[in-house]
């Protein structure tokens, strides 16, 4: 992303907040998942916002890009930050996400993985969900299931 680029031209490594936006995809009890390119964490389909959109269009852009998969209607499920949303990547840089998740349970198209974005899609059991799961999938479960 450009602005990411141009935003660490300026700071270096410092920690910043990056809003990204992404969908909790529910359908017959199974959630969808894909597996991180950097750390092979589980985490929700979605990403970091570009300027100028509202979060339910990164969402939207975000899950298309990841996984070929059109959204219908979402409601939103809630925005989660805090110290569990802290991370350093390997080049140095830090950031604290602030992540807005909207639940969708009608969607639409061919489940596509697309290996610039993750290694793996793969949808799981509420009840059996993997060990390796991103603080945004915790806590997004526990809103979908309060």
């Amino acid at each position: 992303m450009d602005y990411i680029r141009y935003l660490r031209e300026k700071i270096g490594h410092a920690p910043v907040i990056l809003v990204a936006a992404g969908s909790l995809m529910v359908k017959e009890q199974k959630l969808l998942l894909q597996k991180r390119l950097d750390d092979e964490i589980w985490d929700l389909p979605g990403g970091l916002m570009e300027l100028g959109e509202t979060p339910e269009e990164t969402a939207r852009r975000e899950v298309c890009e990841e996984t070929g998969l059109e959204l219908g209607p979402l409601h939103l499920l809630g925005a989660y930050s805090g110290k569990a949303f802290h991370k350093k990547y390997s080049n140095g840089d830090e950031a604290y996400s602030v992540a807005i998740i909207y639940l969708c349970s009608d969607f639409s198209g061919v489940l596509q993985n697309d290996p610039k974005e993750g290694l793996e899609l793969c949808f799981f059991s509420l009840h059996a969900l993997p060990d390796r799961l991103s603080p945004t999938v915790q806590e997004a479960v526990k809103s979908y299931q309060a």
